[in-house]
């Protein structure tokens, strides 16, 4: 039961990176019908941005709290920079284009982003700081610690904020009516080029956000770092459905529920053959099995009919 417990608390802080990450991918897709590929790019460029930031300041003697802070805000400035920049270069010429060619891009822009990063911030792996430290929480035997509550709340606290701000603020309402119709929308008074500028910003800052917790909590950044979580992600929005919000973030937390499980047990229900080193195929397993039975999703798909 104790390792039941661990390993529930593991799957939901894993799940709620994954769901902040999938809430960027649901939200872009919504709006133009696009996945941005290089969203797990972001991420990782969010980490070593806090990475660098808390390295650079560490010799201050500032608590660890503020460094954290401060490397979650430079991280967050960052990603918005970069991935306006991203929507704007890369993405808006190909608005109109046939599909292909912005997914083409989205993942050429990912292998660029990944090889800028290798050549700034060089290839090897770079330890992340203890920020936080204290004696962990106990739950029955299982055991919880700080950053781990902090991914838990900032999680929920973020997908309110986000709730709030697509269903009852002035923007959600803009983003809303550019994701039925941009051309009507526009007529309306809204400007559909601002909106989506706006939305990869925010994508972005819940990617920053993802970004530094994980690093924070897995203790280590490195170029690569998130391709697989970014995938994961994507799998976490198609899962839940992809353009639905709750469904991103139910989608993030049963994948990373099923992840944590299938590693603690995969070895005793295969009799050894296979260990929680290959946790990683349970994410795909789930995609292949969510795109044959229920392709819409557990929540379904929302995206809006265009006119």
């Amino acid at each position: 039961m104790d390792t039941f417990i661990q390993q529930i608390i593991n799957g939901l802080v894993l799940g709620s990176v994954y769901a902040l990450v999938a809430l960027g991918y649901t939200m872009v897709y919504g709006i133009i019908n696009l996945i941005n590929f290089a969203h797990g790019e972001v991420l990782m460029v969010g980490a070593l941005t806090s990475w660098t930031v808390v390295t650079v300041l560490a010799g201050l003697g500032l608590p660890g709290w503020l460094l954290l802070l401060l490397g979650l805000i430079a991280a967050v400035i960052v990603c918005a920079v970069l991935n306006y920049s991203i929507e704007k270069i890369a993405y808006r010429p190909l608005r109109n284009a046939p599909r292909l060619a912005p997914l083409i891009t989205a993942m050429g822009m990912s292998l660029l982003l990944q090889t800028l990063a290798m050549i700034i911030w060089k290839p090897n792996y770079k330890s992340f700081p203890i920020l936080l430290p204290g004696e962990p929480h106990h739950i029955g035997g299982a055991v919880i610690n700080n950053v781990q509550i902090l991914i838990l709340v900032s999680t929920a606290v973020t997908l309110a904020g986000l709730m709030y701000l697509v269903n009852r603020t002035k923007l959600g309402r803009a983003m809303r009516a550019t994701a039925e119709n941009p051309r009507v929308a526009a007529l309306m008074g809204v400007r559909p080029d601002t909106v989506i500028s706006a939305t990869f910003v925010i994508g972005a800052a819940l990617a920053a956000l993802a970004g530094v917790m994980y690093a924070a909590n897995y203790g280590s950044v490195q170029h690569t770092m998130g391709f697989l979580p970014g995938l994961k992600a994507f799998t976490a929005a198609v899962f839940g459905g992809i353009g639905n919000l709750a469904g991103a973030m139910v989608g993030g937390v049963l994948l990373g529920l099923i992840e944590a499980l299938g590693a603690g047990y995969i070895g005793d229900l295969t009799g050894g053959v296979l260990g929680s080193h290959y946790q990683d195929i349970f994410a795909f397993v789930v995609l292949i099995l969510v795109l044959t039975l229920r392709p819409q999703g557990l929540l379904g798909e929302r995206v809006a009919d265009r006119a």
